[in-house]
């Protein structure tokens, strides 16, 4: 039976924190006093003003409880009700126009219980709008409840006084099993997401993480909610418990509730039709538009939800768009695309700048007796067309997955992959290096588009989005020995070797092969293990080519961290090169941190901190996000020096002029190379007969897609290589290497 209580009429608009939960001496404004920062002086009616209000059929429980402003003018109100404490700002004669909305100054055909409202503030058939603080020039047009409860916690994971925790909300990411839940706060970061989600086995550091996110809030009941200066806010049917920034502007939505908005004139957030939110995080300049559903869920900046996407239980970070689809129980990182109406993305960690496929599942639990499975996908992640994943699986960084149904677990260690189902032989075929021989115009264009599009105006975070990073160096490293012992392991089998030896001695013989270049390794039928939870073989391809491809690009990788640590601190001599580079090179792991590489040690130490309560609160972890931030290019820098000594046996600490000239020109080489394979990949496109079979001319074709050498980033490629022989040629005198003549030898 549904309770609905009968109180009377002139208590409408009072009491609005009960009795119990009213601290000592105080009245229920007095948090809705301190909220109110609009500067506004409130008067009592006139007589005058009350005539003028009640002869244009406007009521109130008591005149005395309206507050204007001096500027007030009773002749803009009409046909409304009004209860409690109302103050009114400013109401002059003028309209309000934005979007082709006009609309006059003033309360028109309104319910008002116990707000406050700035200046020149348009509320036109608002039925019901009870405990809200408004800002300035706001315009409510159409809307059907605007209301505020006295426990409104505006979609952070906090209780109010005498609330029992049974009522938390709680986000349950990466699995469905909620073994990762965190709680959700205005201002969480994706770093923070990982941390809380990550480290599940120290009870302490995550009762610490709560209590930083209680300390940000505190349990007192009687906060209202907010709607700043400048929103616009229209034909909506249910607003509840809903902090809105200044600037933002909804239309047509359905319900939101429980729910921060955060907006700014520089970062406006807007919300379309149809849409369904509750219990939130909106972060500033996102766009949610046409029947999307999001149900516990951080929404963070810059990011889209479009056309009827779902994202339940989930972290989407900066910089991404979800369109059409669903997704539940995830935690994603910045610059994450999701398209098409049937891919479907379940209990996964996706490490960012990752892009799902039409018709992706990603992934199923149906191989578990339970749901609580979970998939981890590294950097640049791209399950392809149809593609059907099984939890667990984990992926190295920039996995691409060719179109097909992955019946088993998959583990994936080699970065920059191409894998695919090969249905005809029953075999996983993984191609290393794949983006980098076929791809290579994607694998660029996608790095130069995330930095051009990252619009974050709170950049706590140092996100990474170039390829070659301390994540991806770190994937290739752990390769190199990997293709060593399947090579080993193949020539083996091919010479008909049955005698034991140890994984070091295969891995010799292996390392002999590919490094030598020798013909037969080309000849072999190189099989991995540990790749795939079958019995199936998982065969892997074009193994000589990726090999010195992978310790080519860990060379580049060092030489354009040399170029950086040069031009930022401007050195002038090799002398002064060799003494400026870090002294500690040791090899160390790395985590994505929400998008930001951090080596593990220095992870270590935070969470120690965080234990012994020498870091007390989410501010000081997002300081420690900073100052990693700011250590970022010296710590890759002697991560490139350590991993160029691990694969070459070079000390570039003690390397001398002709060997600092050789590494420099040897860059030109591989830039030259990568140049050509970013023009080469997207000719490819323009070559295909059956691209362009649906062309009666090359003319009509070039009109449609664009002629290939008008293509704005491979121009903009080829000329950055320009300026780069020419950056190279310049600093070799510079540094006086120009006369040394010995040459690097790599392999």
């Amino acid at each position: 039976m549904n309770e609905i209580n009968r109180k009377p009429l002139n208590s409408l608009g009072y009491d609005f924190i009960p009795s119990a939960y009213l601290p000592k001496g105080k009245d229920e404004y007095y948090l809705r006093n301190k909220q109110v920062k609009n500067g506004i002086h409130y008067r009592h009616l006139s007589a005058y003003e009350i005539e003028v209000l009640v002869r244009n059929r406007n009521t109130s429980d008591n005149w005395n409880n309206l507050l204007v402003s001096d500027a007030f003018n009773p002749e803009l109100v009409q046909n409304c009700k009004f209860f409690g404490l109302v103050r009114i700002g400013k109401l002059e004669p003028y309209y309000l126009e934005y979007h082709n909305l006009r609309r006059p100054v003033g309360f028109y055909n309104s319910t008002v219980i116990s707000c406050d409202f700035g200046d020149n503030v348009v509320v036109d058939n608002v039925n019901y709008i009870s405990h809200y603080i408004i800002g300035n020039g706001v315009i409510l047009v159409n809307c059907n409840e605007i209301a505020t409860t006295d426990h409104s916690k505006f979609g952070n994971g906090v209780l109010k006084e005498g609330e029992p925790e049974n009522i938390r909300i709680w986000m349950e990411l990466c699995n469905e099993n909620a073994g990762r839940s965190i709680l959700a706060f205005d201002g969480i970061l994706p770093g923070d997401a990982f941390l809380w989600t990550y480290f599940r086995d120290d009870d302490k550091l995550l009762n610490r993480f709560k209590e930083f996110t209680e300390k940000k809030f505190d349990a007192l009941r009687g906060y209202y909610g907010t709607i700043g200066d400048r929103t616009v806010i229209k034909n909506c049917r249910i607003l509840k418990d809903v902090k809105i920034g200044s600037d933002a502007y909804l239309k047509g939505a359905n319900k939101i509730k429980n729910v921060t908005i955060n907006s700014s004139s520089e970062a406006n957030t807007q919300v379309g039709e149809g849409c369904e939110l509750v219990n939130g995080i909106i972060g500033y300049g996102c766009r949610l538009f046409y029947g999307v559903k999001a149900v516990r869920f951080v929404l963070a900046s810059h990011s889209q939800l479009k056309y009827g996407a779902r994202l339940i239980n989930s972290y989407l970070g900066d910089n991404s768009t979800i369109s059409c689809c669903e997704v539940l129980n995830s935690l994603i990182f910045p610059s994450h695309e999701q398209h098409h109406n049937n891919s479907f993305l379940c209990a996964a960690l996706v490490q960012g700048q990752s892009n799902m496929a039409a018709g992706a599942t990603v992934g199923s639990n149906h191989n578990s007796r339970s749901p609580d499975g979970e998939i981890i996908a590294g950097r640049g992640f791209w399950p392809g067309l149809c593609v059907s994943l099984k939890h667990n699986s984990k992926f190295a960084s920039y996995s691409i997955l060719a179109k097909g149904d992955y019946a088993t677990e998959l583990n994936i260690p080699f970065p920059f992959s191409l894998i695919s189902n090969d249905l005809s032989k029953d075999q996983l075929v993984v191609m290393p290096g794949y983006w980098f021989m076929y791809n290579m115009y994607a694998l660029a264009r996608n790095s130069w588009k995330y930095i051009d599009r990252d619009k974050r105006i709170d950049k706590t975070q140092s996100l990474e989005f170039n390829f070659l990073a301390p994540d991806s160096v770190n994937d290739l490293l752990q390769s190199l020995p990997l293709l060593q012992k399947f090579t080993g392991k193949a020539w083996l089998k091919r010479e008909g070797n049955t005698k034991k030896m140890t994984e070091e001695e295969i891995i010799a013989i292996g390392k002999v092969l590919l490094d030598t270049k020798d013909p037969v390794v080309n000849e072999l039928v190189v099989l991995a293990d540990g790749f795939e939870n079958s019995k199936r073989p998982v065969r892997i391809i074009k193994v000589m080519r990726a090999y010195h491809l992978f310790k080519e690009l860990v060379m580049y990788y060092l030489v354009q961290q040399l170029l950086e640590h040069i031009r930022t601190n401007n050195i002038k001599t090799h002398e002064q090169l060799i003494e400026s580079l870090p002294s500690k090179t040791t090899l160390a792991p790395w985590m994505n941190v929400g998008g930001q590489l951090i080596l593990r040690s220095e992870i270590d130490k935070l969470n120690k901190q965080i234990v012994t309560g020498r870091i007390k609160d989410w501010d000081a972890v997002h300081a420690f996000y900073t100052q990693q931030g700011n250590n970022y290019r010296m710590e890759k820098l002697a991560h490139a020096i350590a991993a160029v000594r691990e694969v070459f046996d070079i000390n570039v600490k003690k390397a001398s002029p002709s060997i600092m000239k050789s590494l420099l020109h040897q860059s030109i080489t591989t830039k030259e190379w990568m140049v050509k394979e970013i023009y080469e990949s997207r000719a490819k496109d323009y070559r295909n007969p059956f691209r362009k079979m649906v062309y009666e001319t090359a003319e009509a074709m070039n009109k449609v897609v664009g002629k290939l050498e008008d293509n704005s980033f491979i121009k903009q490629e080829q000329k950055a290589l320009e300026e780069y022989k020419k950056d190279i040629h310049q600093l070799v005198t510079k540094l006086k290497l120009d006369k040394a003549g010995a040459k690097l030898k790599t392999a």
